[in-house]
């Protein structure tokens, strides 16, 4: 990625983030294009030009990370699938750079304001849109890494899908339960289950 390429990821990144942190302290309602910009050192022509809505600037947060779980996959061709696949999942929810610049000060009022946010019927349509283009990227790669047929072959979409619900399940669980349980802890706890009933053909 050249310098060019590099600062746009980057102001995309902290737009995104931006708009989950403000999200989530004020609400959906109470954040304005406006305000995530300014929190983001940007002017809102900036932030249009890479996004539509909040919406997508908050969910594009997920779609990056579960783009990036597609990506680690291909690169760990040598190891079995589910293992791989656990490992892929797992990297990708480390702090980044730019959420680590932005450490969490009330764990509690952060978890209770994300269970707020991810409630709102705007953010669920473009949650079902991030996990349609993550599962079609991550099905090509599972088609590719078994000698599956991407169009004839069943396996590699349901292994697509069953990532992202699995991620998405995980993540859910970790916002309900009191106090939350490491998303980390859960992620691999399901994929242990899955890789135990659901074998590579």
């Amino acid at each position: 990625m050249g310098l060019r390429e590099r600062k746009k990821a980057e102001t995309r990144a902290a737009l995104s983030w931006a708009a989950i942190r403000l999200a989530v302290e004020r609400g959906l309602d109470n954040v304005k294009v406006e305000d995530i910009a300014e929190a983001a050192g940007v002017s809102p022509r900036t932030f249009n030009n890479y996004f539509s809505s909040k919406g997508e600037a908050i969910v594009t947060h997920h779609l990056d990370r579960c783009l990036r779980i597609a990506e680690a996959l291909r690169e760990r061709s040598a190891e079995p699938l589910w293992d791989a696949v656990t490992r892929a999942v797992l990297t990708q929810f480390e702090p980044d750079a730019v959420v680590a610049a932005h450490p969490v000060p009330d764990l509690a009022k952060w978890t209770a304001g994300v269970r707020m946010m991810v409630a709102e019927p705007a953010l669920q349509g473009e949650m079902l849109r991030a996990g349609a283009i993550a599962g079609a990227e991550i099905a090509a790669v599972v088609a590719d890494r078994t000698g599956t047929d991407l169009k004839q072959d069943l396996y590699p979409h349901l292994v697509a899908a069953v990532i992202v619900a699995a991620t998405n399940t995980a993540m859910a669980h970790h916002l309900r339960t009191d106090p939350p349980v490491p998303v980390e802890r859960l992620l691999a706890d399901a994929f242990a289950r899955i890789a135990a009933g659901l074998p590579t053909p």
